[in-house]
């Protein structure tokens, strides 16, 4: 009886326990958050918050956790917390939580002690040793939470005792004078101890046992793609912000106030003036803009895709469907493979050296947008082989019971149900082209500012005639330029600095915007034809 009594006073203290440890992994998630930030400069670590210095925050907030931490697996060792822990925490924590401690010891033995190599290493040792055995030794409550708590906590006993405060510097030593600061130290240790700490809570929070790895599992695997999202948006916002100023810089509406467009016959005015977006780089523009640029990296993709989608997609029709599986299909799969992982540098050379030569001997749109497709080409058959090779062997075996060719049955059933994925790889393969520079710099590069600031007319430049090659079109013969290498320019290579671009760090800002969202608009075209094709493949 007098088990069963406890056996109910601990599940009715259950729910006070869980909700101390849901705390816990909160708060470490708040700190995670606090860690991006200072990271990213959004707040640094001599601003105060809410009156409380920013290093004194974080280090009260991980002395708290760490704790909290430390106490809910005691609790749960004593009984006072109904747990479900296995005999150890296991082999891969405890080798993981003495690998911490082993250098935590080092750092503080040689760093803050200003111990010799012997006595570094010896304290890494003993450190190491004692975490590992920890966390091995007892139950996993004890195991799992104890280590994590406390390089926790001791963490933030060193930001409130200011041995790492906002003017810390660690100086390496190097020849290269590298060093840590505090700026950078302080946001990393935070980030990592909230990590380990909030899995610790989270296994807490399961009752250890197989459900509080899964949960333990869960908040990292949340966390971590969180931080990403959030580095992401970080990223965007940045470059937009910054982007803004230069991008709208004279922008205005109203009757007549654009340039003149002719249509049809007819001439007329448009009713926006948005110079960066609608003029070249020139002395006479009172507002220089990126039109040349846009264009030349809107024709480059063009190209690209249209060179290296039917090749690819074939390719991958006559591997997938009509060549045996053997040593060819193998090596075609190890080369595709490789090209893909080639650096583009490689193909910018091979297009300065193969397709120029071939193409008038100067560099021109053509070749950049040969070079380009070269480069997607291989991502191209390789999303298409794996998609044509999801599709089921039902579809062509019904297909082949109803008389169907081959061709036939790979043009109507094949095909249409592998598109999703190969507009998938087309996508990823555009959004890498269309940032690309070494290619560009080597094949097609013309002059950031080209005369007259006119910029690339293929369609109109088509020229037929009745003797051969029947077909020209000087337009893709022209060396111009694009966004990636126009950035380049502004940036690494100083342009600007003497022509007529006012405010050139907002132009570059500007630059940098507009080549997000071209390659972004080149995202969400592909993945609006990617849902159509679905879409119409399952209502059919």
């Amino acid at each position: 009886m007098a088990g069963a009594t406890k056996s109910e006073l601990v599940s009715e203290d259950t729910s006070d326990t869980e909700a101390v440890a849901a705390g816990a992994v909160g708060l470490a998630a708040v700190l995670f958050a606090l860690s991006l930030a200072a990271m990213f400069e959004l707040v640094t670590v001599t601003d105060p918050i809410a009156g409380v210095p920013m290093v004194a925050l974080l280090g009260g907030l991980l002395v708290l956790l760490g704790l909290a931490v430390i106490g809910f697996g005691v609790g749960s060792r004593l009984g006072y917390v109904a747990t479900n822990p296995r005999p150890t925490a296991g082999l891969v924590a405890s080798g993981a939580f003495a690998l911490i401690w082993f250098v935590v010891g080092g750092l503080v033995a040689s760093q803050t002690l200003g111990l010799g190599t012997a006595g570094w290493v010896v304290a890494s040792l003993v450190a190491g040793g004692a975490a590992f055995a920890v966390s091995a030794v007892p139950r996993e409550d004890i195991g799992s939470t104890l280590p994590a708590g406390a390089l926790a906590a001791f963490a933030g006993i060193v930001f409130l005792t200011g041995v790492i405060g906002p003017s810390w510097v660690w100086d390496l030593g190097w020849e290269q004078q590298a060093s840590f600061n505090a700026e950078f130290t302080i946001p990393i240790l935070t980030a990592f101890c909230s990590l380990l700490v909030g899995w610790a809570a989270a296994k807490a929070y399961g009752g250890f046992g197989a459900r509080g790895r899964h949960i333990g599992a869960y908040v990292l695997v949340y966390l971590n793609a969180l931080s990403i999202i959030a580095v992401l948006f970080l990223l965007v916002a940045f470059t937009v912000l910054k982007g803004l100023p230069g991008l709208f810089n004279s922008l205005a509406f109203g009757a007549g106030v654009g340039p003149e467009v002719t249509l049809v016959g007819v001439t007329f005015s448009l009713p926006v003036s948005w110079p960066f977006v609608m003029n070249g780089v020139a002395l006479l523009n009172d507002v220089n803009g990126v039109l040349p640029a846009i264009a030349g990296t809107i024709w480059l993709v063009i190209g690209a895709v249209l060179f290296a989608v039917p090749l690819g997609v074939g390719a991958a029709v006559f591997i997938t469907e009509y060549a045996d599986r053997g040593r060819f299909t193998q090596v075609v799969e190890i080369a595709t493979n490789g090209l893909w992982s080639t650096p583009s540098i490689v193909f910018g050379l091979f297009g300065l050296a193969f397709l120029v030569p071939r193409l008038g001997n100067k560099k021109s749109l053509l070749a950049g947008m040969l070079t380009l497709g070269f480069m997607l080409l291989p991502l191209v058959v390789i999303t298409s082989r794996e998609s044509m090779l999801a599709v089921p062997d039902e579809y062509r075996d019904a297909s082949a019971a109803l008389g169907v060719t081959k061709w036939q049955t790979i043009r109507s059933i094949v095909l249409p149900a592998a598109l999703p994925g190969i507009l998938t790889g087309i996508i990823l393969g555009v959004g890498r082209i269309a940032g690309e520079t070494a290619p560009i710099l080597l094949t097609m590069s013309g002059s950031v500012a080209p005369p007259g600031s006119q910029t690339v007319d293929v369609v109109g430049g088509f020229q037929f005639s009745l003797a051969p090659p029947f077909v020209t079109n000087p337009e893709l013969m022209r060396a111009t330029s694009a966004l990636p290498y126009q950035l380049y320019s502004l940036i690494t290579a100083g342009v600007g600095q003497s022509s007529n671009i006012g405010a050139i760090d907002e132009f570059r800002w500007a630059t940098a915007l507009i080549l997000l969202v071209v390659v972004l608009g080149f995202y969400a075209v592909g993945i609006a034809t990617r849902y159509y094709f679905r879409s119409k493949l399952q209502h059919e």
